[in-house]
């Protein structure tokens, strides 16, 4: 007698089993891992937007907090996938907008208020040296030397409102490009935004570029943007005088 050894034991009714089809071995999906010790301390939750996005929940931001980052353990974690990196960097990049827009409110919002005053008092002598200018077209022949007195002294009034206004121009334009480099231009906060919040309206302020505010390495002009209007306008109206003096000299 021969026996053959059976892969699998006989049934109850003698027969061999049918075989398994392949498909029904399905693998199980492997659970996904655990992000919640990773997540930014402010992280509330995520929620569906109307357009098919979703939108990132946090605790309000104060500004004084570290600057937020991806935990570099979540992107070594080889537990997490792919997608998963992908979320939390996102999750740490909206972290970081809100952070520092309101790192910018907080930071702006002592500056604006020294600034609004300052950029009162630049248009006032702007204008003042202008007027005083626009004077001689009714100074009297003999009161010319007076006038030129007045118009020297509009000249100083004008040049210390325009460094007195670039300097804190410059504070606010540091301040925006540092956030800019934070964020992004899609997330920029303006500062005429910053200010309206804050009760004022600077939306004629004229603040320049940081690089406006400081003579580069091959630059050898220092002066600085309201400087250099002062500087060409009182050029044209000393040109201007100039001229009638060679036309009339017994006028000054």
């Amino acid at each position: 007698m021969h026996t053959i050894p059976l892969l699998h034991p006989l049934d109850d009714h003698g027969r061999l089993p049918r075989p398994v089809p392949a498909e029904a071995f399905v693998p199980q999906p492997v659970p996904a891992a655990d992000v919640s010790r990773y997540h930014h301390p402010h992280f509330l939750r995520t929620e569906p937007t109307d357009f098919g996005a979703v939108r990132t929940c946090f605790r309000p931001f104060s500004g004084h907090e570290a600057r937020p980052e991806m935990p570099l353990a979540a992107w070594e974690d080889p537990e997490l996938t792919r997608q998963q990196k992908q979320e939390l960097d996102r999750q740490y990049d909206a972290a970081r907008t809100l952070w520092s827009q309101k790192r910018l409110r907080l930071r702006a919002a002592p500056v604006m208020r020294r600034a609004a005053p300052l950029w009162q008092a630049w248009k006032d002598a702007e204008a003042g040296l202008r007027r005083v200018f626009a004077e001689f077209w009714s100074t009297p022949d003999g009161m010319w030397r007076a006038q030129l007195l007045k118009l020297t002294d509009a000249e100083r009034a004008a040049l210390a409102a325009a460094r007195a206004w670039d300097e804190v121009a410059e504070e606010l334009s540091l301040l925006a490009a540092e956030h800019r480099r934070e964020v992004g231009e899609d997330e920029d906060l303006p500062l005429e935004t910053v200010a309206q919040e804050l009760g004022l309206d600077a939306s004629d302020w004229e603040i320049s570029w940081p690089d406006e505010y400081k003579a580069g390495p091959y630059s050898w002009d220092s002066r600085t943007p309201m400087v250099r209007r002062i500087d060409a306008e009182a050029k044209r109206q000393r040109e201007r005088l100039a001229e009638i003096a060679r036309l009339a000299p017994t006028l000054t």
